[in-house]
């Protein structure tokens, strides 16, 4: 790849959200739905998570032009118990489904210190630290799950049943900007890595996935034909199953390998979530619990550093240290990045995605 197109171009965060907002609008979002969409494709792209930003906006518009997404669906809500309900994402974006979902869990914990939501017939949701962190803002501990497209073998096989399904959880902190959020995927890198690689034109490590004939391969083309390899063996394959029985056995939406993927454009994704907000200050007051938050922080990254080691971080907290630069210096992108999407842009007849 040229020098030219691996420069790094910079995107304010009122413009990024902007070109998002025009463009799915265009495509018959409605102008409320494309303001949270837009909302949780930023938090992605400040905190550093590159693969689940704005990069994601021609494979979704590409879901539409196929009849596959419906741009226009409203999810709808079932409440089932005092502390449990369902929603129905309808084939819309997962984003909606997603944020209504944590919402009425937030309002349920409220009212009785938990509230858990199973979200079915929805789309990916993007970074589930999003998720997390809507919780977080409202005083609120949260599990956040989901399964996905199979990605990933179940452990002793080379074929494709299981999906790089993230789990996400999270809890309050002391320092609201620096509060617990654990966002991790199952494999050894989450999928979207290998897309942003091949978006990218780079290789990729040989211990990220195998091809389809079951070789290490650094290739992300054959990567993508292949498997993606678990984390920790056994366990990572473990952890994706878990996300498969509480978001798509539990929730009645497509599981066991056949869920449909944000890149296959020949069937609708029918994917499960799961969500459970927790009270904090059920069993102490929220200061105290803050208060024991800040210490396990401090017993966490003031630990003697291993040789080589420079800092200690917390989870969650590296990404709120991009986000704290991206908010000031722009967000990143390469030119065929940039190009990507302003050729959704130009389709939809919207203005350009500006950049710096």
């Amino acid at each position: 790849m040229s020098d030219t197109a691996q420069q790094t171009r910079y995107v304010t965060p009122a413009d990024h959200q902007q070109f998002v907002q025009d463009v799915l609008v265009a495509n018959g979002v409605p102008k409320d739905n494309a303001v949270i969409i837009s909302h949780c494709l930023l938090q992605a792209d400040l905190r550093g998570v590159d693969t689940h930003g704005a990069n994601r906006i021609p494979s979704n518009i590409e879901r539409i032009r196929h009849k596959i997404l419906d741009p226009t669906a409203e999810p709808q809500l079932r409440q089932v118990t005092s502390v449990a309900a369902q929603v129905d994402g309808k084939n819309g974006f997962g984003f909606l489904a997603a944020d209504m979902g944590m919402q009425r869990a937030i309002e349920m914990a409220q009212e009785a210190g938990i509230g858990l939501v199973s979200v079915k017939h929805s789309n990916h949701y993007g970074m589930a630290a999003w998720i997390v962190q809507k919780a977080i803002d409202a005083n609120m501990m949260a599990l956040v799950f989901t399964n996905s497209s199979p990605a990933q073998p179940a452990w002793g096989s080379r074929e494709k049943r299981m999906g790089v399904s993230p789990l996400a959880c999270g809890a309050p902190a002391q320092n609201d900007a620096r509060p617990f959020i654990l966002d991790m995927a199952p494999s050894v890198v989450a999928r979207g890595k290998i897309y942003k690689a091949l978006r990218r034109g780079v290789s990729i490590p040989g211990d990220w996935a195998l091809d389809s004939e079951g070789k290490p391969t650094t290739d992300p083309a054959r990567a993508l034909e292949g498997v993606m390899l678990p984390m920790g063996g056994p366990k990572g394959s473990a952890l994706s199953i878990m996300m498969d029985v509480f978001s798509g056995v539990f929730s009645g939406s497509a599981f066991a390998g056949h869920v449909g993927g944000p890149y296959d454009f020949s069937k609708t994704a029918d994917v499960g979530h799961f969500f459970v907000a927790i009270k904090p200050d059920l069993f102490m007051s929220l200061a105290e619990f803050k208060s024991r938050m800040q210490y396990l922080y401090e017993r966490v990254t003031t630990g003697v550093k291993a040789e080589g080691v420079d800092r200690i971080y917390f989870p969650g907290e590296i990404e709120l240290m991009n986000k704290e630069k991206r908010l000031q210096e722009g967000i990143p992108f390469t030119q065929p990045e940039i190009d990507a999407m302003n050729k959704e842009a130009e389709r939809a007849g919207v203005p350009l995605l500006k950049y710096s």
